[in-house]
């Protein structure tokens, strides 16, 4: 049965192309929202809505989302920077942009289309043909480390870990204000935003406990560069805790500002890095830990607001 979904246009959405703030509101690609809104599927007041309307704040908007259809995933030769490997499992370093596995309006360009032309048919089938090896993942804007099962006993291993919070998952962010503290600890519920579908929140509804520790590494003008730990990890749990703080992660247009100072343009997304992992590998044994270099992006936005810094 298809899915149906409601939601109100706020503020920062009205005035904007309704394909643009449909494919934000739903998270999936401009060309699917334009599909949707050709095929009737977008509606208010039971009439039909065009890709270039531009709604006023308050209007409801009714999706009758479609029902998911069967796709085979195709393997694509899609360069990979893999940290780690062997028969079991791999680690890979993500780079920002890549969606990590196939989804409504994402069904190329993936990590999973680039992990089944590495690996063939060698991935566990735990989570699916729509998500094979995948364990854990991380947005499509984070960049960074990330573990692939290349069968189901590894896969399972691997997830128990997760359960019981004893992978060791830092990361790197610069955050929006000046966190006064030099060091703190989030802990706050994280659960599904009450309106809007894609979104999560801090919110004791429906929620699950989340707990984040953060250490800063440099301060800016209106910025402050953190490391962060997760002991915990739910989804967008970094995100929704910096932004809970009145600090979002730069550049997050979900939980942030929806037009961030144009110093943050060149980051095209939040400024957020998986930079260390570590775990037990679930068939040796063996302690493993790995640490991946900050990226281009992100190094070059700390030496912006460095240069901003001496100028101030």
């Amino acid at each position: 049965m298809a899915e149906i979904y409601v939601w109100c246009i706020d503020p920062e959405q009205a005035g904007k192309r309704l394909d643009a703030v449909l494919a934000v509101e739903l998270d999936i690609s401009r060309n699917a929202a334009q599909q949707w809104l050709e095929q009737g599927k977008v509606t208010s007041k039971g009439k039909p809505l065009s890709k270039k309307d531009k709604l006023t704040a308050g209007t409801e908007v009714v999706v009758d989302i479609p029902d998911p259809v069967a796709y085979e995933i195709q393997a694509e030769d899609i360069p990979l920077d893999i940290v780690y490997e062997d028969t079991h499992l791999l680690v890979v370093n993500k780079p920002k942009g890549m969606v990590v596995h196939p989804a409504a309006g994402h069904y190329s360009g993936t990590l999973v289309n680039a992990l089944m032309a590495h690996c063939g048919e060698s991935l566990s089938g735990i989570n699916g043909v729509m998500r094979p090896g995948i364990v854990h993942r991380i947005d499509k804007d984070t960049s960074g480390l990330l573990i692939v099962a290349k069968n189901d006993r590894a896969h399972q291993g691997l997830a128990e870990q997760i359960k019981v919070h004893s992978f060791t998952r830092i990361y790197e962010a610069v955050v929006v204000g000046n966190i006064r503290q030099d060091t703190g600890t989030v802990q706050a519920p994280i659960g599904r935003h009450p309106t809007q579908r894609k979104k999560m929140a801090v919110t004791t509804q429906n929620a699950k406990d989340a707990t984040t520790h953060y250490e800063v590494l440099g301060r800016y003008p209106g910025y402050t560069h953190l490391r962060l730990k997760l002991e915990t990890g739910r989804t967008h749990q970094i995100r929704v805790h910096m932004a809970h703080l009145g600090h979002p992660v730069a550049g997050d247009t979900v939980y942030g500002a929806a037009n961030p100072p144009k110093e943050c343009a060149a980051l095209c997304g939040q400024c957020l890095h998986a930079r260390c992992i570590g775990f037990v590998h679930p068939i040796t044994g063996e302690e493993l830990y790995f640490e991946s270099q900050l990226p281009s992006y992100f190094t070059d936005f700390l030496e912006l607001l460095q240069k901003r810094s001496s100028v101030i």
